[in-house]
């Protein structure tokens, strides 16, 4: 049932995100010894304010569209295919209402800012308090807004008075709020269409949705919704391919072509673009003309600032078709004004670039004879599709993956059709493509004439198709100090731990999906059921990955045949019976071959030896491009038979585990493309440990490795360097230190790196060439290497890169707020306080840059300025955690 939400204005505290995970869509339950809360109305908040009725009004308006959608889709399944053609043309129609509907609140946004009077924001506070607190609205019903907010986000960050800050912010903290919403429906649809671990809390949290879906058929009804839009049925003609129109069912098997519709759009086209690079697949683009320009009264094209998004399109070989000038429904269209459509786009296309593809896609796929005759005039030709990802309607990314998978498995051929105009589409296409190309699936692109299969480019170094598209995430994780019989550990146990917490934290995996076995609890039998109860046989999904780290004794025994075979020790074993009562490495291989997970990694801090690995070979393109469908058991260990590991590192880790920790925080990304593969990860781990120690650890493949690559992918910081923030201790700094210096002593980041295998022979790794990213991505991974950089004191350095994140990225707030600081810890004020002046100026609400402001100006002399900046900083959080030293330094002052 509906649910209201807490009056903080943080529209999704903690609490309130455990109830949702609780009670999925379900009312919200009052707290104990509490009374209820009364909450705004969409009617009340009007009556309360005038001024933010229309906004209201406009907002129900949005609402009332998503809402229409919702229930067009949420019986697809059970729809004929007639009927889900027709939902979806319908769908699209409330979709493209809602965009219009959304520029329209955007010009009240407008409107209302450019008023003198203070009360505009009162009324904007009205209308937050509606999308936050109305009881009515489901959390699922608030994903309407999030477009809506952010537009408001970037239009009250223009202002710099303290009211409009502090409103910033609470956009700000409502936006985040929505995407832990998305998150938490995200999380899920993934549990709902795994094929394992059905559990009934599960099932549970599956009718909290229906109660939802329910609740919109008290409202609506598909039938009513057809009706009201049933003009949009376009003409009735053929469905099939044909010379003048295309629907992608004469392709070859297992072909599809992406094509992506309304663009161009500042940021996610170049988004888009940068995973079609990484996967060297091609893509169609069909853009609104009125996004790229327009055609003036005397007939002369003026372009807009987007129409340089196609041209590089263009530029980079990808075809870029016409979608109509202002994405109007064509079929009810004709004469002059259907002219106006097809040939003003082509017209707004031909001046962006003469290389245009002469390819049209008729929106909402509504048609009909006038105009195919039209495009024949033109020379153009109509592009439909037959695989619909409604990425236009559907909010959640993981949702979107199952739809297209599951329509291109049905259809075995076709066009997809997809949109480049908003994150969703982002964030599922990686996915989508993993997942296609393990299923053995090729891409056509347009070559002048038709669609066929692209080539990979001649002397491509790499077609990353090394994602991190896996269904699910397992890991056990084992440590060991308290050993009975044998010699106690110091570190083992704190090792096990640490990885476990930067699984959980720092790659998402589910804590439930995490097997953490500690001293006591990791005996024989423990360890093998942890493997056989939980991971082996089909209990692990095809698409799924798992993670295995030991921490503890290792032992190597030499069989009759002279063949040395390793063990790992468990807490019960017994030194003289290690043979029966430890877990020798072929049990672990055996083990391996018997999961079904796509990808498995074993990280091994023991030493021994005794494990046949199969060589590893130069990476290819090829073999890189393979990778989503060939399965992976990679193993790397401390070291061999005769070492020991040092069992002395920084911060009370082994020197092993603390270097695979940097690894895992980002160093080991070694080409830069935001992944670490299992070769990258030995490739800097093994050199680095053999530097700093006597250890020379091993890596290689098991046998029955397909060469494919495990993948962890770095997550972007998002971490505002204050004074609280922690810096290395300074023997982690000094053993840092060592480590690159060794790196640096190598040279290239991606050269050749030779490793042990446990046989004692030598292997050779290549580090894969980064696929295409963004200048987006480019800037954060910058950023990221600057922190790390400060945390080690590197400050000039960590300088170079957080401005080589602001060349990249002008209005990247955390980067410029990180530069100040820096600045500032080099006691450099007046520069700390000029970009610690432009974060401010870049995001008005950020809270800690203010705070960090008023340190700079305060040791720069400027008592005035300081004094602003501490008092804003309180304003914004009061009850933060800089709040104290902010009150401190004013008093001071």
């Amino acid at each position: 049932m509906p649910r209201s939400l807490p009056s903080s204005r943080a529209l999704l505290s903690p609490l309130l995100l455990a109830c949702v995970l609780a009670s999925g869509c379900g009312r919200q339950q009052e707290l104990a010894g509490k009374a209820p809360v009364a909450q705004p109305s969409a009617a009340a908040a009007a009556a309360t304010d005038p001024a933010a009725a229309p906004l209201l009004g406009a907002l129900q308006k949005q609402l009332d569209g998503h809402r229409r959608i919702v229930v067009l889709l949420a019986d697809e399944a059970q729809q004929t295919p007639a009927d889900r053609t027709t939902s979806s043309r319908i769908g699209q129609q409330l979709f493209h209402d809602g965009l219009e509907q959304r520029e329209a609140i955007a010009a009240q946004f407008d409107a209302l800012l450019r008023e003198s009077s203070p009360q505009r924001f009162a009324t904007l506070g009205t209308v937050l308090d509606y999308i936050e607190s109305a009881p009515e609205l489901y959390d699922a019903d608030r994903l309407a807004f999030r477009e809506v907010l952010r537009d408001l986000h970037e239009r009250v960050g223009k202002d710099s008075s303290l009211p409009a800050v502090k409103l910033h912010q609470r956009i700000g903290e409502d936006l985040e709020a929505l995407d832990e919403i998305e998150r938490n429906y995200n999380q899920e649809i993934t549990r709902i269409f795994s094929r394992f671990d059905r559990t009934r809390a599960i099932t549970l949290k599956r009718e909290k949705w229906d109660d939802y879906i329910a609740h919109l058929h008290t409202q609506y009804s598909r039938e009513a919704i057809l009706r009201d839009y049933g003009v949009i049925e376009p003409y009735p003609m053929s469905m099939k391919d044909s010379e003048r129109e295309i629907f992608g069912r004469d392709l070859p098997a297992k072909t599809v072509v992406l094509t992506f519709d309304d663009g161009p759009h500042k940021a996610y086209t170049d988004e888009v673009v940068a995973i079609l690079k990484r996967y060297d697949v091609p893509g169609v683009f069909f853009e609104v003309g009125r996004n790229l320009g327009a055609i003036q009264p005397d007939g002369k094209v003026k372009l807009g600032p987007m129409a340089g998004i196609s041209r590089n399109l263009m530029e980079q070989g990808y075809a870029v078709g016409n979608h109509s000038l202002t994405h109007a429904q064509l079929s009810r269209t004709s004469g002059d004004a259907l002219r106006e459509q097809v040939l003003g786009t082509d017209i707004l296309l031909k001046d962006v670039d003469s290389r245009r593809a002469p390819l049209f896609r008729f929106p909402y796929g509504a048609r009909n004879a006038e105009g195919l005759q039209l495009l024949g005039e033109a020379g153009l030709k109509s592009i439909m599709w037959n695989i619909d990802s409604m990425d236009w309607a559907d909010p959640v990314p993981e949702s979107i993956v199952q739809r297209v998978v599951e329509q291109v498995q049905k259809e075995q051929k076709g066009i997809i059709l997809f949109h480049d105009i908003h994150d969703r589409a982002v964030k599922a296409l990686p996915q989508i493509l993993d997942r296609l190309i393990a299923d053995g699936y090729q891409f056509a692109g347009w070559n002048g004439r038709d669609f066929s299969v692209s080539r990979p480019r001649k002397g491509a170094a790499s077609d990353a198709t090394v994602t991190t598209g896996y269904e699910k995430s397992w890991a056990i994780v084992i440590g060991i100090d308290d050993y009975a019989r044998w010699p106690k550990l110091e570190y083992a146990s704190y090792d096990a731990q640490a990885i476990a917490d930067t699984l959980t934290g720092q790659f998402g995996f589910p804590s439930s999906q995490v097997i953490v076995l500690k001293n006591e609890q990791a005996t024989r039998n423990n360890i093998l059921a942890a493997f056989h109860d939980r991971l082996a046989d089909d209990r692990t999904g095809r698409n799924d990955r798992v993670f295995v780290f030991f921490a503890g004794h290792g032992a190597t025994r030499q069989l009759a045949s002279g063949r040395d075979l390793g063990y790992i020790i468990p807490v019960d074993s017994d030194p003289n019976e290690f043979a029966t009562d430890a877990i020798a490495m072929t049990d672990i291989q055996n083990i391996a071959e018997s999961m079904r997970a796509k990808h498995v990694m074993f990280v091994m801090d023991a030493c021994y030896s005794g494990l046949g690995l199969t060589r590893g070979g130069p990476s290819s393109s090829a073999f890189l491009r393979e990778n989503a469908r060939r399965s992976a058991r990679q193993m790397l260990t401390a070291g061999g038979a005769d070492q020991q590991v040092a069992d002395s590192g920084p911060n009370g880790h082994s020197v092993f585990t603390w270097v695979l920790l940097q690894a895992l925080a980002g160093k080991g990304d070694l080409n830069g493309d935001g992944l670490i593969t299992g070769t990258e990860l030995a490739a800097y781990v093994a050199p680095a440990v053999s530097a700093v120690s006597r250890q020379t650890p091993a890596f290689g493949s098991l046998p029955g490795s397909q060469g494919g690559e495990f993948v962890f992918q770095v997550p972007d910081s998002q971490e505002y360097l204050t004074a609280d923030t922690r810096q290395l201790s300074a023997d982690a700094i000094a053993l840092n230190n060592r480590v690159d210096a060794a790196q640096d002593a190598k040279g290239e980041a991606e050269a050749p790196v030779t490793v042990t295998d446990l046989q004692g022979g030598r292997s050779t790794l290549v580090v894969p060439a980064a696929g295409a990213v963004s200048d987006r991505q480019r800037a954060q991974q910058a950023n990221d290497r600057g922190l790390q950089l400060y945390r080690e004191k590197r400050y000039d350095e960590a300088v170079a890169q957080f401005t080589e994140a602001l060349k990249l990225r002008p209005d990247f707030a955390l980067a410029a707020n990180n530069l100040g600081f820096v600045y500032y810890r080099q006691q450099r004020y007046a520069e700390a306080a000029r970009w610690l002046e432009n974060t401010v100026k870049i995001d008005p609400s950020r809270a800690v840059a203010y705070l960090n402001l008023g340190d700079a100006y305060f040791n720069a002399g400027d008592k005035a300025k300081a004094r602003q900046a501490y008092s804003t900083y309180l304003e914004l959080q009061p009850q933060g955690s800089g709040a104290a030293q902010a009150r401190a330094q004013l008093q001071k002052l």
